[in-house]
């Protein structure tokens, strides 16, 4: 019989660490609101659609809702799958609008999420029009090489005798 050694385990012991390693990486993530199955998996979670709510962290009185298609199965319950370009978002006054002490810059990533293991990323950029006193939100998917023109918008009116400070 072999002695029980660290060199045994080696293999079991790699593995788990990755495992620890990729659910250490995931994004930021906003609230989870609900989610629906799309797709039954025999093995891991099934394919669904999430939708989330993230505050905008520069102003307060406003949310954003982001819906995105997010893959099951092993990858996806390993954290190594890729998900989908596509997301929607609405975002809405849900509060009284106040800005924070800083001017917001005229255009501002909000936030941004991984949806793939390195090189692809979900992101939400905050724009002002300063004309029609509106905050204008985007969302879109980029990776490393090339991102992906699928996108999606929305806009929130700020109060009239409320003034955006831009820088």
């Amino acid at each position: 019989m072999r002695p029980l050694t660290l060199q045994r385990f080696r293999p079991a012991y790699c593995a788990l660490s990755l495992v620890v390693l990729l659910s250490a990486c995931g994004g930021a993530g906003g609230e989870e609101i609900g989610a629906v199955d799309t797709v039954f998996k025999l093995i891991g979670p099934d394919h669904k659609i999430v939708v989330e709510a993230y505050d905008d962290p520069k102003v307060s009185g406003v949310t954003c809702y982001v819906s995105r298609a997010k893959t099951g199965g092993i990858k996806g319950a390993f954290g190594v799958a890729e998900d989908k370009a596509e997301a929607s978002i609405a975002c809405r006054q849900t509060g009284l609008i106040v800005f924070g002490g800083k001017p917001l810059d005229k255009q501002e990533e909000m936030f941004s999420e991984r949806i793939s293991l390195l090189f692809k990323k979900l992101r939400v950029v905050r724009m002002v029009d300063t004309k029609r006193n509106t905050l204008v939100y985007l969302t879109y998917s980029d990776r490393v090489i090339e991102g992906s023109p699928q996108n999606s918008v929305t806009a929130v009116p700020v109060p009239a005798g409320t003034v955006i400070p831009v820088k």
